[in-house]
């Protein structure tokens, strides 16, 4: 990595939290054998699939935000900026849309069915990577980044 590229960055606290993510999916994986593909949890959770427990799915998914609001707290607040709520909620619906297209989310792809070697998320995953890439190609070659 360049020195300065990210001058914020907090890599204790990014290996951290990936060793947390990988330990919750493995978990989910050997103790249920249940794949922790966040948007098939929030699908289970809100009722639209009755592929599994609801009670796990809805604790799963309550925990999400619960677990980033303790460590706020515990940290004394942590700085976010947001664009325009319009703009999250057409970012969302295409998310959304996504998701569904893909039969997954980027969390269930890219951390647990690579973790399976499925040939399916694998690709899946490298297109993600590869939309990003181009997204990011394209912003800043408009000057928007």
């Amino acid at each position: 990595m360049i020195a300065g590229t990210f001058p914020h960055a907090q890599a204790g606290a990014g290996l951290i939290g990936g060793l947390m993510i990988g330990l919750a999916a493995a978990i989910m994986l050997l103790g249920l054998g249940r794949i922790a593909g966040v948007s098939g949890l929030a699908a289970r959770a809100a009722g639209l699939s009755h592929s599994g427990a609801y009670g796990i799915a809805a604790a799963f998914v309550l925990g999400l935000p619960l677990g980033a609001f303790i460590v706020a707290t515990l940290a004394g607040g942590i700085p976010a900026t947001f664009p325009a709520p319009s703009l999250l909620v057409v970012a969302g619906v295409i998310v959304g849309f996504g998701t569904r297209l893909g039969s997954g989310c980027t969390s269930g792809h890219g951390v647990c069915g690579v973790s399976r070697l499925s040939r399916r998320s694998i690709l899946a995953t490298g297109l993600f990577m590869a939309s990003g890439f181009a997204t990011v190609a394209v912003m800043r070659f408009a000057g928007a980044l």
